[in-house]
């Protein structure tokens, strides 16, 4: 959604007729991830991809039948190895699903809403069933605010199943097909997706590591925030390219800081009396990373520290150290890199650790 939000708004403004396919179903080597999207117009138009390239012709010609006729499609893509490089196909070998529909007033609305208030949401669409059902859309955000997009899925039960679907990929972060209660004989099919917030960065430690960590966290489209008490380190001469400096103790800045399931947090002052009360907060929050810098002796040391302030087994399991991949880093622009590839592994992997409700008391004194 994030991909293509600012073109169709331009689009929108002008007029233009829009459709939009989401991938919903990826088998083997598919290109692309579940809730990929492009956005297309009849004038040639497109934002975003479904597949890197290599079906997007055919999808865009499915858009556009698609807003001419009004009616949405499913459409699926498969290769043989004999076939690949034949008129449309995925040389890659993988299969996906693709749901073209007309883009509606009320689904730009709700994305530019969740986009903008950087909030997660979930949507429950119908993908296969009944022709006059297909496209029916129920809308949930964190918010509690509930959208539909009428159609002939009114029923108590259909609308039942689909709130529950979305409010259980809204608790969990996760996109899924469902099958619903069915319309007389035929099963109604849904993809439900999870529309997380844009994820967001906590560097604690202003230090060479975290400059070249910053760069490459936003091209990966990352919201950075460097937090550390030392305006010497933490400043907009230094990091420009940060959504937030923090000039403050963790310890009072982490009171105040917003911790979601989009959230990675790394330490890297190699310092405890500014490490230790952040990682206090983080191991117990919902975010999906945390690593702190350090050697295995280092990481020794504080991890009992640590359990010492309270922490259990459990939390203490979930602190990547040494921080990054093993690609035999030397240079802060390396480590930079080893620790960024680890975000995005844990990210893509599903990044949200379950955490228990902590009822556990920060014990770390003050230095």
């Amino acid at each position: 959604m994030r991909e293509i939000i600012e073109a169709i708004g331009q689009w929108s403004e002008q007029g233009e007729p829009i459709a939009v396919a989401t991938v919903i179903e990826t088998w083997g080597s598919a290109p692309r991830e579940v809730g990929a999207k492009m956005a297309l117009t009849p004038s040639h138009r497109i934002a975003g991809s479904v597949s890197g390239g290599c079906v997007e012709g055919a999808v865009f010609e499915a858009g556009v039948a698609t807003l001419e006729s009004g009616r949405p499609q499913l459409l699926r893509f498969g290769v043989a190895d004999e076939t690949a490089f034949e008129t449309v196909g995925l040389a890659c070998g993988g299969s996906i699903e693709v749901f073209v529909e007309p883009l509606a007033p009320a689904l730009r609305a709700f994305w530019q809403r969740i986009y903008e208030r950087d909030i997660p949401a979930a949507t429950a669409t119908i993908v296969q069933g009944p022709e006059a059902w297909l496209g029916y859309k129920l809308m949930l955000d964190a918010e509690g605010e509930i959208v539909q997009i009428a159609g002939a899925a009114e029923t108590s039960e259909v609308y039942t199943a689909l709130l529950h679907a979305a409010q259980e990929a809204l608790r969990e972060g996760t996109s899924r097909r469902v099958t619903s209660p069915a319309a007389g004989s035929t099963p109604i099919t849904a993809f439900v997706e999870a529309l997380l917030p844009k994820p967001t960065l906590i560097i604690v430690g202003g230090v060479h590591i975290a400059i070249a960590l910053t760069t490459l966290a936003k091209a990966m489209g990352y919201r950075v925030i460097i937090v550390d008490p030392r305006s010497a380190f933490g400043n907009d001469q230094r990091f420009p390219h940060a959504d937030r400096i923090i000039n403050e103790h963790p310890r009072r800045a982490f009171e105040s800081l917003a911790i979601t399931r989009s959230t990675a947090i790394v330490t890297l002052t190699h310092d405890a009396k500014f490490d230790d009360p952040a990682l206090c907060a983080a191991l117990a929050s919902p975010a999906f990373y945390v690593g702190a810098l350090g050697g295995r002796k280092t990481h020794a040391a504080r991890r009992k520290r640590l359990a010492d302030s309270g922490l259990d087994e459990a939390q203490l399991s979930r602190l990547h150290s040494p921080i990054g991949i093993d690609i035999g880093a030397r240079t802060p622009e390396e480590i930079a890199l080893a620790t960024m590839a680890q975000i995005v592994a844990a990210r893509n992997a599903g990044g949200a650790h379950a955490t228990r409700a902590a009822a556990w008391r920060c014990s770390l004194r003050r230095r």
